[in-house]
């Protein structure tokens, strides 16, 4: 698979105009879109993103009533000027390359998602009032001639705003039971994880518990919290581990005793709780969530992974949560499970956006070549954008999604360098709406390390991404790329600056990986 698509400019720009010109509208400074909820970017300025509609077999009916005008199409840019990816809000790649270099050990460089290092950390993006995105586009300069890094921040209303009022859950966690599981830090996490969340849920909240080993049992059917906790704690008491790892069965089993206790107006979502190194039956993802792929279309299932141990099948649990329109995140401690279960709970069964997507328009006129920086496997056909069929990434509420761009402007570029729309559903009418946000190059920062305090925080943990995927021939660095004691030294002055626990459990983790070389 293609890792970065490079994409030079001029020669396209040059071709656009003498097929007829290229009418380059005008544009606000870079910032915030506005925070309410559109059915499109009509009041966008700078390039829209492209309808594809028309010339698709797509009816003038079958599209949202909104949708950009003529004029906005005839304006847009050739698609060589987008990129186009799902989003996402996994973060085990960041957890997993942790827990490794504190056994130390560098992390293969396959295992390096760096989207998920940089959306790890906390943001400073305004956040829209009810459901939806605001988007923020800023962007400072590298100290290698031309380059920039731009970022376009995401985010979703804060999960707290919510409160009381968000619809109850019906939980299903398929729980890894396997013989690798009695490693300490695996199934005893799980328990002590699960037992603290049962005391947290509401009382209109459900809960069901499937295990797996070499065969899987629903141990208990969908039951209410309320009156019930005890049963619940017994359940989760009782778990032992056993023989080897039939996930396939584990998974298909948890579907369906998720559509067996299907709540209607609940978040109905399967948690999959494993090591992930499936050793018996169906191993490949693709497969097995085609098996269960009417219960996840059909009754909008969606499946959260959490990732635990230190052997840890990474690849496999990623991919079954891309194919189960969920994400993925991974923990080693009783901390960060707790974090996960408890803190952030809200955000992992509630969904605030469906199938969403984001679309970068860059300006030929200023910007030369580009490149995304990881969502290798998030990739979104840029015709697609707007083809509500096309699967994109489900967002919870008090979510942040950050996507990096490595950007080589034209000497002495001025004006409009790029527009960010993104597009998602809404997760209960699959009503489909956009928001979008502009930069302008009088916008961008002198320098990354005079930016925002969360930019430079952004910026080191994609540089530190940067540094442990070399060696990967299909990586291509980033512009202004620094040595790990230097990330090391910044990551520790942000956690001053920012009094941010996890930025100072990033400058430790630089710290080991330096220890281990560069």
């Amino acid at each position: 698979m293609e890792r970065y698509r490079i994409r030079r400019l001029r020669a396209a720009l040059l071709a656009f105009t003498a097929a007829g010109g290229l009418l380059l509208t005008g544009c606000g400074a870079g910032g915030t879109g506005d925070s309410g909820d559109h059915s499109s970017a009509d009041g966008a300025t700078g390039f829209p993103a492209p309808d594809y509609s028309r010339g698709t077999g797509e009816q003038d009916g079958d599209r949202d009533s909104d949708s950009p005008d003529d004029e906005s199409r005839e304006v847009a840019p050739s698609p060589d000027y987008l990129s186009t990816f799902a989003l996402d809000v996994d973060t085990a790649s960041y957890g997993y390359a942790r827990r490794t270099l504190a056994d130390g050990q560098r992390p293969d460089p396959s295992t390096i998602r760096p989207e998920e290092f940089v959306n790890s950390f906390r943001q400073d993006y305004e956040r829209p009032d009810g459901n939806g995105f605001t988007v923020t586009v800023d962007g400072a300069r590298t100290d290698k001639e031309d380059w920039s890094l731009i970022r376009v921040g995401l985010a979703t209303r804060g999960a707290q705003e919510q409160g009381d009022e968000r619809p109850p859950a019906a939980l299903t966690f398929v729980i890894d039971i396997s013989g690798s599981m009695a490693e300490p830090g695996r199934l005893d996490l799980a328990q002590e994880s699960l037992g603290v969340m049962t005391d947290r849920l509401r009382d209109d909240d459900s809960v069901a518990i499937v295990t797996f080993s070499d065969q899987a049992e629903t141990v208990l059917p969908m039951t209410r919290l309320d009156g019930n906790r005890d049963e619940i704690h017994e359940a989760i008491d009782d778990l032992e581990p056993t023989f080897s790892t039939n996930l396939g069965a584990g998974v298909e089993t948890g579907y369906a005793t998720a559509v067996e206790g299907l709540r209607e107006g609940a978040t109905n979502r399967v948690v999959l709780v494993s090591d992930a190194l499936a050793n018996d039956g169906d191993t490949d993802p693709d497969s097995i969530l085609e098996r269960i792929d009417g219960a996840r279309r059909e009754h909008g299932i969606t499946l959260f992974g959490v990732g635990v141990g230190s052997d840890y099948g990474d690849a496999l649990m990623e991919r079954l949560a891309d194919k189960g329109d969920g994400h993925t995140t991974y923990v080693s401690d009783p901390d960060e499970a707790r974090t996960v279960f408890c803190e952030q709970l809200p955000k992992n069964i509630d969904l605030t956006a469906r199938d969403a997507k984001a679309q970068v328009a860059f300006d030929p006129e200023t910007v030369a070549e580009f490149r995304l920086v990881g969502y290798d496997n998030r990739r979104v056909a840029d015709e697609d954008f707007r083809d509500d069929r096309v699967d994109g990434g489900e967002v919870g509420p008090g979510h942040t999604v950050t996507a990096l761009y490595a950007v080589r402007t034209e000497p002495g570029a001025d004006g409009h360098l790029a527009t960010a729309t993104v597009r998602w559903q809404d997760p209960d009418t699959r009503t489909p709406h956009e928001e979008s946000g502009q930069l302008e190059s009088d916008s961008l920062d002198d320098s990354v390390w005079s930016a925002s305090p969360r930019f430079q925080v952004t910026a080191v943990a994609a540089y530190f991404a940067d540094a442990l995927r070399r060696g990967d021939d299909r990586w291509t660095s980033l512009p202004g790329a620094r040595p790990l004691s230097d990330l090391a030294e910044r990551a520790d002055d942000l956690a001053d600056t920012t009094e941010d626990k996890s930025v100072r459990e990033l400058a430790e983790t630089i710290g080991r990986a330096r220890h281990l070389g560069d």
